[in-house]
């Protein structure tokens, strides 16, 4: 079974958070959530508060991560952004060609750790200011590139989700979800 790892800091954003999590445990893989406040408890930026599964100093090196992600929100995406043990595993993971995953206003992150020159790359309009000149920003739904997936915003949230589970299910288990969660019937509503 694949691991996932889901990074949380003070003010992240719900539906980013949240929803791939949901999405992936449903589709079968372990994921955890990891604090990066010092505290089980992280508050999003509309004030809910939840509970981690993991402090990042408790969990050890995350060696047996198939992926890490990260949610947008703001502050939250500048405390990521601001964590230099957060960065050092997401350079080293990158490094291994393991796969990340970042949407709304974290791409930052990955950018600031040099993950994303050269590749192509979406986040939150605004967002691509702190991609280098390597980087080519699509501005779609979300982007893939190598082993790297980002996500535009709150919007991109379930096929960013669907997507990153199609890696490590069979597509029949990610269009059985679909369908379970009624998502192929919004699909036909557009």
């Amino acid at each position: 079974m694949a691991k996932v790892y889901e990074f949380l800091a003070n003010g992240f954003e719900e539906m980013e958070a949240l929803a791939p999590v949901d999405i992936l445990r449903r589709g079968g893989l372990e994921v955890k959530t990891v604090s990066i406040t010092g505290s089980l408890e992280v508050t999003s930026s509309h004030g809910v508060t939840l509970l981690a599964d993991l402090r990042f100093e408790d969990a050890g090196h995350f060696d047996d991560a198939d992926m890490l992600l990260l949610p947008g929100g703001l502050p939250g995406s500048t405390h990521l952004n601001e964590h230099e043990g957060l960065k050092a595993l997401l350079r080293r993971h990158h490094q291994a060609a393991k796969r990340i995953g970042a949407i709304c206003a974290a791409p930052m992150v990955l950018a600031g750790c040099g993950i994303l020159d050269g590749k192509k790359a979406t986040c939150s309009p605004g967002f691509e200011r702190y991609f280098n000149a390597s980087t080519t920003y699509t501005g779609t739904l979300f982007q893939e590139d190598g082993n790297v997936i980002t996500g535009e915003g709150p919007a991109a949230t379930l096929p960013y989700a669907y997507q990153i589970l199609s890696y490590f299910v069979d597509k029949s288990v990610v269009k059985q979800l679909q369908d379970g969660m009624q998502y192929t019937h919004l699909l036909s509503q557009a």
